[in-house]
């Protein structure tokens, strides 16, 4: 599953800068033709962000990469009791 998201990822990133590419460097482009390269590129960086941080997840998950530094719960709360923020 994993590789498949990898892949997924790759693709959209691609497109992202493709279709980016093209909406901003293309001369002679009609309105509609623009506008659906906008959407394409932003449907590459959704797509892409989304695999990406599934990807994330996945590998914290897996040991592969250590885990983030975030406070759980009752860390953060007795941070803020101890006069934190």
């Amino acid at each position: 599953m994993n590789k498949l998201i990898a892949i997924v990822n790759v693709i959209a990133w691609s497109g992202f800068w493709a279709f980016g590419y093209i909406a901003f460097t293309s001369d002679g482009l009609t309105d509609r033709q623009l506008v659906i390269a906008s959407l394409l590129a932003f449907g590459g960086f959704i797509l892409g962000v989304v695999a990406y941080l599934r990807l994330v997840r996945a590998a914290e998950e897996s040991g592969y990469a250590k885990k983030t530094n975030q406070l759980d719960a009752a860390a953060r709360d007795r941070a803020h009791s101890e006069g934190g923020l």
